[in-house]
């Protein structure tokens, strides 16, 4: 089972999942990030919203992902008697297959918060050959993710370090889950848990520079509650994250906003992490770029997937409109961490400042588009991006993902439960 499950945290590490695409649409089908007028190509149809369901990237991303809930089943399913091992490395594969399907039915399907019982994506817990699933609820697959989570929160009992699936980093998705359907009671109750249960440390003005820097797995419960690995031996090479963003001979494709990075003030620690450089293609190109993911020799940035920070985010919008004070306690918890503006605002504006220093915090981490859809919003985006998709009203069919055309030639099931406009 041990093996099994290397397998399945390797799945997650494709660059059809958290190697990159998965953490790069949720900023360029956003606001954050824009594909530089001199660019390789990669993922252009994200930025101009344009994809088709014969994209490759859109087809990866499902099949990679069917893929990884297929080795977490056999996990799950196997019949190796129980022990404390056995219980540990289960709860890590019921984990990994929540965190998978959650990605999943966000980026294929319309939110929870807007029609629980739309079609989502097929459930798939037992492996057989000839099944051909059709599309399950929305509400459905989160009814599976949450009892997945409750499961691996219940048999997990160990910490191994930064790159596995702990109790508590099953807490903390538990609680983004809960956010994203609306259920902000029970989304309060789960971060707090891991706040004052986990044994994780926040991170600081002072070593912030230095948590983004070096990219190795860590035992220390330093912030990261799970990250997808990537090192000298295991690793995307040129196809990872980091390269999309690097201008350091790399492809550099992505840079950030005119609107996102203003909102750092100078005292501000992240505004370090998007140094304005010339750009190399083209030859000097000045403007703000990401080096949240440095290319570091002979190692390859590992991909955050749940931080100590996101707890005390979601703690502080789930506060609202309940606890004006809980709100400002959790957000400026954030602020004076990273010498930013504490947050004084009350009402409406207390809301928006929140979501505004959640998109600072979690600027390129994935989180921004997915944020934009579970509160119905239009992306807005600034005049770096194609004047004709500067604005994309949450009506767009193009605001969730196509089914691939070979799963619908494979699936005749599905084949008749296209998302609109595709």
């Amino acid at each position: 089972l041990q093996v099994a499950l290397r397998g399945a945290y390797a799945g997650l590490r494709s660059t059809n999942l958290f190697g990159r695409t998965i953490p790069l649409l949720g900023d360029v089908m956003a606001d954050n990030a824009y594909q530089h007028s001199t660019n390789t190509n990669r993922y252009t149809v994200y930025n101009n919203y344009t994809a088709t369901s014969q994209d490759a990237d859109a087809t990866g991303f499902w099949t990679s992902a069917y893929l990884v809930i297929l080795r977490a089943n056999n996990i799950i399913n196997s019949t190796v008697a129980a022990n404390a091992n056995v219980d540990q490395y289960r709860g890590e594969a019921y984990a990994i297959r929540a965190l998978t399907y959650f990605y999943l039915v966000r980026y294929y399907a319309r939110p929870f918060t807007d029609s629980p019982d739309a079609l989502g994506v097929p459930i798939v817990t037992v492996y057989s050959a000839d099944y051909k699933p059709a599309r399950s609820k929305v509400s459905e697959v989160y009814a599976l993710i949450l009892a997945d989570l409750s499961k691996a929160y219940t048999l997990m009992t160990k910490y191994t370090n930064s790159s596995q699936f702990s109790k508590y980093a099953a807490r903390g998705l538990e609680a983004e889950v809960h956010l994203t359907m609306g259920n902000n009671a029970s989304a309060k109750t789960a971060a707090l848990d891991v706040i004052n249960a986990g044994g994780f440390t926040p991170i600081t003005a002072a070593n912030h520079a230095g948590y983004w820097s070096n990219s190795a797995v860590t035992t220390t419960k330093l912030e990261t509650l799970f990250e997808v690995s990537s090192d000298a031996v295991a690793n995307n090479a040129f196809d990872a994250l980091s390269y999309i963003y690097s201008q350091n001979g790399n492809y550099g494709d992505f840079v950030v906003s005119s609107d996102l990075y203003p909102l750092f003030t100078t005292t501000d620690v992240r505004k370090a992490l998007y140094p304005v450089v010339a750009r190399p293609k083209p030859a000097g190109a000045t403007v703000p770029t990401v080096d949240k993911f440095p290319v570091i020799s002979g190692d390859y940035s590992d991909t955050k997937v749940l931080r100590l920070s996101e707890m005390y985010l979601i703690a502080a919008e789930a506060s609202l409109p309940a606890s004006e004070s809980d709100a400002l306690t959790y957000v400026n918890f954030i602020t004076s961490r990273r010498g930013a503006p504490a947050i004084a605002s009350s009402g409406p504006q207390l809301f928006e400042d929140i979501l505004t220093e959640r998109r600072k915090e979690l600027a390129f981490e994935g989180d921004r588009y997915l944020d934009l859809q579970r509160l119905k919003r239009t992306v807005q985006r600034s005049a770096n991006y194609p004047a004709d998709v500067r604005t994309i009203p949450y009506a767009n069919n193009r605001r969730i993902l196509p089914i691939p055309q070979s799963e619908g030639d494979a699936n005749p099931e599905i084949k008749s439960q296209q998302n609109p406009g595709y």
